[in-house]
């Protein structure tokens, strides 16, 4: 019974650290949480019990996260995922719908008279939904965690608010365990001189700042 206790003790504060640290909650929030979920599994009928609900709790607090980072972006930005989505949802190698995961960095400059350039580097994710799935968000599908991340890097030019054709919006996906670093220099390279051939008195980005 000893080893048994210490075994529950033990996921517990394991699962509890794997929370705080996905869900990006405050060390109050998620301490009453872990207190009520210890307490409910206090004997062995409820371990399965107690494991299924922490797991439900973390992926339910991934999604809401995913959701509320994409809602909090402005709306260039929001526009540039949802091309992004487009294009990968669309690829004949796909096989479950991808949603808006998270953000890692943004930039952009005014060129004046209403144009302005944007880069976005963001994380896609694959949901439990097939490809071609109406309506998909993060509620109706749930993320996968047995799938890599999708990494993409782009960049586009808005006029008054409206992602522009010309120069043609850069997109540039992949999965993330394949991305190197050349990828990633030839995509800043890329974005720079989108910004810069155009008269732009800047470049979208500085190398090596991604």
């Amino acid at each position: 019974l000893k080893k048994r206790e210490e075994g529950v003790s033990y996921v517990s504060f394991f699962l509890f650290n794997r929370l705080l640290l996905k869900a990006n909650r405050t060390l109050v929030e998620l301490f009453h949480i872990f207190v009520f979920l210890v307490r409910f599994a206090g004997s062995e009928e409820n371990m399965v019990a107690f494991l299924l609900v922490v797991l439900l709790i973390a992926g339910t607090l991934s999604s809401y996260e995913a959701q509320s980072d994409f809602s909090k972006l402005p709306e260039p930005y929001r526009r540039g995922v949802e091309l992004a989505l487009e294009q990968v949802n669309s690829h004949a190698g796909v096989q479950n719908h991808f949603l808006f995961f998270k953000s890692l960095s943004t930039h952009d400059i005014d060129a004046g008279f209403g144009a302005k350039y944007f880069y976005h580097h963001f994380h896609l994710k694959p949901t439990r939904c097939r490809k071609g799935a109406t309506d998909a968000n993060h509620t109706k599908c749930p993320f996968r965690n047995d799938r890599p991340v999708i990494d993409c890097g782009m960049c586009y030019k808005t006029f008054h608010g409206v992602i522009d054709e010309e120069p043609k919006p850069y997109i540039h996906c992949i999965h993330k365990p394949t991305l190197t670093k050349e990828m990633i220099s030839k995509r800043i390279d890329i974005c720079n001189k989108m910004s810069y051939s155009t008269g732009s008195a800047s470049v979208l980005l500085v190398k090596g700042t991604e």
